[in-house]
């Protein structure tokens, strides 16, 4: 008999607002938390799957960049785009007291606080994306413009492929 998928509140939060998602298990690897790694166990594209980051502007506070899985935020065009001269990412030790989320497992949904949010543009060339659950080895299947309008999330153009 499979295993009962616990809910997390990302999925109760999506289920209160009756948003359409599936909870998709992946098996953890502790040593490589890298979306790399979760797109691999789910046997999905790396596009599809995106991580969720957490940075701090030097005027507006901290913001929320949601990016395809192969790419890293650029802190220039996420500084511009959030209002700010300059942003850094959250130092780690900050993630858990700030989000209520760990590392490997930080979701966009159910934040302690609303931050303004911010989702790469090509989120919007695919039917569904994948986002954490708000835990390690636990991933949301949503389809973009329902997350983007739950969340309240801005599409931009916030990074740039790794490398």
């Amino acid at each position: 008999m499979a295993k009962k998928i616990e809910k997390t509140n990302a999925a109760r939060l999506l289920d209160k607002a009756k948003i359409v998602y599936e909870l998709i298990p992946y098996t953890v690897d502790e040593n490589n938390l890298a979306a790399t790694h979760v797109a691999e166990e789910l046997g999905e594209d790396i596009a599809t799957v995106f991580k969720t980051l957490i940075l701090c502007g030097d005027r507006n506070g901290y913001l929320v960049c949601v990016v395809p899985g192969d790419y890293e935020v650029d802190l220039k065009l996420a500084a511009k785009v959030s209002g700010n001269k300059k942003v850094e990412m959250l130092p780690m030790k900050e993630l858990l007291p700030m989000t209520g989320y760990i590392r490997g497992g930080c979701s966009p949904i159910g934040m302690k606080k609303r931050f303004p949010t911010y989702i790469h543009e090509s989120c919007l060339q695919h039917d569904y994306i994948y986002i954490s659950a708000g835990v390690r080895g636990l991933q949301i299947r949503i389809a973009p413009a329902d997350l983007i309008a739950f969340i309240g999330a801005e599409v931009a153009d916030i990074s740039h492929p790794m490398g």
